[in-house]
């Protein structure tokens, strides 16, 4: 185990009080489906969890935000600036990283904000198809204290049906602040 491990292992689990369950294989390439996302507060201890299980996921943010001294912070913590500017389509950007790496876990919140949001975006759904790459799903519960990674899904290209059961993971958890996570219909 590295120092950032056992360090991250010591706040999340010790300091922080949370636990992690992990019942998925660990991939070299995914796109992960992080959800609820209720608080700002997801980004940390969604970063903690995954380096105390040894891992490293990558995240999108605006390129605006990749300014010194906070772009330095950003990229140590995995980072990407996506250019919404650019010819090329976000998903097209997110494919390409997956084409050029060896090793990338690319972590996306569905809701696409913190508000509630029973239309969920699909461009993590696009993505995972697009590179070829399972969707791990790992979802918050705060009055658990857990984050769980507990289910694969190969997009299959219907995707109403995936993302039914996709959705249908996440309705047993609960946000930092429940009342704006929006399962909508399921």
């Amino acid at each position: 185990m590295s120092f950032k491990q056992n360090f991250s292992g010591f706040i999340f689990r010790r300091v922080l009080g949370w636990k992690d369950v992990v019942t998925v294989p660990d991939y070299d390439k995914c796109v992960i489906c992080v959800a609820p996302h209720t608080s700002n507060w997801d980004l940390l201890i969604g970063k903690l969890f995954y380096w105390t299980v040894g891992k490293r996921a990558s995240f999108m943010m605006k390129k605006d935000w990749f300014f010194f001294p906070l772009g330095s912070l950003f990229w140590a913590m995995g980072g990407i600036p996506v250019d919404h500017s650019r010819k090329m389509s976000l998903v097209d950007q997110m494919a390409a990283q997956f084409a050029q790496r060896e090793h990338f876990n690319l972590a996306i919140t569905p809701e696409g904000t913190r508000q509630p949001n029973p239309e969920w975006k699909k461009g993590f759904y696009y993505i995972a198809r697009q590179a070829e790459v399972p969707i791990v799903l790992a979802a918050f519960d705060y009055p658990s204290k857990t984050v769980t990674m507990g289910k694969v899904i190969f997009p299959s290209g219907e995707i109403e049906k995936d993302m039914r059961e996709i959705k249908l993971f996440y309705k047993d958890f609960r946000g930092k602040k429940p009342e704006n996570f929006d399962l909508g219909t399921i």
